[in-house]
């Protein structure tokens, strides 16, 4: 798998002595812009842009490199918080002796390392960065089943970390110091016409839209039959004032395909409209390939579809595609802040009647077992767990127990409360006064940084395609961080303002209708498709021999759990499948794959 930005400097020679002038070769930077000059040398991946039009005015490559050196030498460490736009960047200076490492605010591009006394190794892939006689880490294994992807910082690879979303680091003689480069400031009191804000939003839109278009000369889009995938598209046809390529995957599959409400967004808009069928031949020809693909295990099952639709538009001529992804998380659309705004409700209740009714909501009361108390207590019980832990309260890994799934001796050296500490220290990150924009901020971290963007950029990478989110564009996202809260979620409409905004732009079936998205009806094919069912099962089976997963529990998620229930537990089948895929592809490249002990 080819890296995008990688290097590897030599800390005794950069910190205790004169470094030769030349710097590039000394650190072995590449990235897909190189830069240097006297003193230091930069490697970037993406599109950094700057907020200040003197820092933009040599828009060549070469030319942005040399901004991205001189913003260095002007702010130093803050310089990060004068760079906009998609990027992953690393900055050696030999007269201040350090090395400098930046991610934008959402990770779109992302940058992992290796630090050690002597060495500093770094890349957008963490399986560039591990040596051979790294480690797997247990940890991330159990955060992978949990989360169904590992989050930064940690890796699957014990010595390797991946710099969080809106982070830098410096790597300097005291050691390596991660700090966030971008506030969690939302102004929950700014108000504004709605009219004016709607026009400002439509205009943020269609600029963002322009602005990705540059250097390309046909650009596709995702378009999954939602809001945000179709207001993508449409603007995209504004822009380029001609039908925006669009291309769109469906599932032959009750409950999965979206084909139609694709269809009504292509009619509306005179999209060149590109449809694609996942079969389960295809899963079969491509499971492999896109867990391999990742540099780390990753369960986000829509990667395979997305895949398809890179694919697909690479073959159609396109150079880069635009997602919709960001409209959800910005703007309030998951179904999530609803239902927490529910469970919340009961934290008005007094203290006092709280202690009185919870002692009789536990499961073994009896209450449970009359009709419509049952729900009563389900409520109470899920709303006494305080945030950001009730948002997993029907994870499958904790629905499950850790115990029931993992096998002794794996499960010994895990820690099963760390993805809650995990959870809540991001949780801490914001402290705006609203419920709705902790949650959204919340999911800017583990929904579109750790989860849906790996997802996009993967399977874009693997199409050899580029990809932009217009939605997540800082302008864009500064916008929505000015919103009143109530325009998000209105009551228990979701994201209000958004609708609003583009009534009259977007189709009303599109307004009105429950998004799904690239969901994958794997469970289901599974239980119907010999071949696929093999493949799930040989990997299964293998994962439980390597000693991760109970062989018990993997006999009975296969037997029994799949076949009454294969929407549900599908999930978990796909998650494990893809885990064992990738251990797979590490030791046919010759890695050992050795679990390190855990540290008590």
């Amino acid at each position: 798998m080819k890296d995008k930005l990688f290097g590897q400097v030599d800390l005794s020679r950069l910190l205790d002595s004169a470094i030769a002038p030349d710097l590039a070769a000394f650190a072995g930077l590449r990235g897909t812009i190189t830069a240097n000059d006297a003193t230091a040398v930069c490697a970037i991946a993406g599109t950094p842009r700057f907020g200040d039009k003197h820092w933009n005015e040599a828009p060549q490559e070469a030319g942005l490199g040399i901004a991205l050196l001189k913003a260095w030498h002007t702010f130093g460490v803050d310089m990060a918080s004068h760079v906009h736009g998609a990027y992953a960047f690393v900055i050696v200076d030999a007269v201040r002796q350090c090395v400098f490492m930046a991610v934008d605010r959402f990770a779109s591009e992302t940058l992992c390392y290796r630090v050690d006394a002597r060495t500093l190794a770094f890349s957008d892939r963490a399986d560039c960065v591990a040596g051979r006689g790294d480690e797997l880490d247990p940890q991330a294994i159990f955060d992978y089943l949990y989360f169904h992807m590992i989050p930064a910082p940690r890796t699957i690879f014990s010595q390797v970390r991946r710099l969080p979303a809106a982070h830098v680091v410096l790597v300097d003689r005291q050691g390596a110091h991660v700090m966030r480069h971008w506030a969690l400031q939302f102004d929950e009191q700014h108000r504004q016409p709605f009219v004016k804000a709607r026009d400002t939003f439509r205009q943020l839109v269609l600029d963002s839209v322009a602005e990705e278009l540059a250097g390309h000369q046909r650009v596709g889009a995702f378009l999954s039959g939602g809001t945000d995938s179709s207001t993508v598209a449409g603007m995209l046809g504004q822009v380029t004032g001609r039908p925006a390529p669009c291309y769109s995957i469906g599932f032959d599959a009750e409950g999965y395909d979206e084909m139609e409400y694709a269809r009504i967004a292509a009619r509306h808009f005179g999209c060149e409209h590109h449809e694609y069928y996942v079969t389960p031949d295809d899963l079969l020809a491509s499971i492999p390939a896109v867990a391999q693909h990742h540099d780390q295990p990753f369960g986000n099952s829509s990667s395979l579809p997305a895949y398809y639709c890179g694919k697909i538009a690479r073959a159609d001529g396109c150079s880069k595609m635009l997602a919709g992804d960001g409209g959800d998380e910005l703007f309030g659309g998951n179904s999530r802040y609803a239902t927490q705004r529910v469970f919340e409700f009961y934290q008005s209740v007094p203290s006092g009647v709280r202690r009185l009714i919870e002692p009789m909501c536990g499961d073994d009361s009896p209450l449970r077992r009359i009709p419509g108390l049952r729900q009563a207590t389900g409520y109470v019980r899920h709303s006494r767990v305080p945030m950001p832990d009730r948002l997993q309260s029907f994870n499958l890994l904790t629905q499950l127990g850790p115990a029931t799934v993992l096998a002794p001796d794996f499960l010994a050296r895990i820690d099963s409360s760390e993805p809650s500490r995990h959870m809540q220290g991001t949780w801490n990150e914001c402290q705006a006064p609203s419920l709705i924009n902790r949650m959204l901020a919340y999911d800017w971290r583990y929904t579109l940084a750790d989860s849906d963007l790996p997802k996009v950029r993967g399977a874009t990478q693997m199409a050899g395609i580029q990809v932009g989110y217009p939605l997540l564009a800082d302008r864009v996202t500064d916008f929505s961080m000015s919103l009143p809260p109530d325009w998000k979620l209105r009551r228990f409409k979701l994201r209000w303002f958004f609708k609003e905004a583009l009534r009259g732009f977007l189709p009303d079936e599109i307004i009105t209708k429950k998004k799904k998205g690239f969901g994958l009806p794997f469970g289901v094919w599974a239980t119907r498709n010999p071949a696929l069912k093999h493949l799930a099962e040989d990997s299964l089976q293998t994962l439980a021999a390597r000693g991760i997963v109970r062989p018990d529990f993997i006999r009975k998620l296969i037997s029994e759990y799949l076949p009454e229930h294969p929407g549900y537990y599908g999930e978990m089948v796909w998650i494990l499948t893809m885990l064992e895929q990738w251990l797979r592809r590490q030791e046919s490249t010759g890695l050992t794959l050795r679990f390190q002990a855990r540290n008590d």
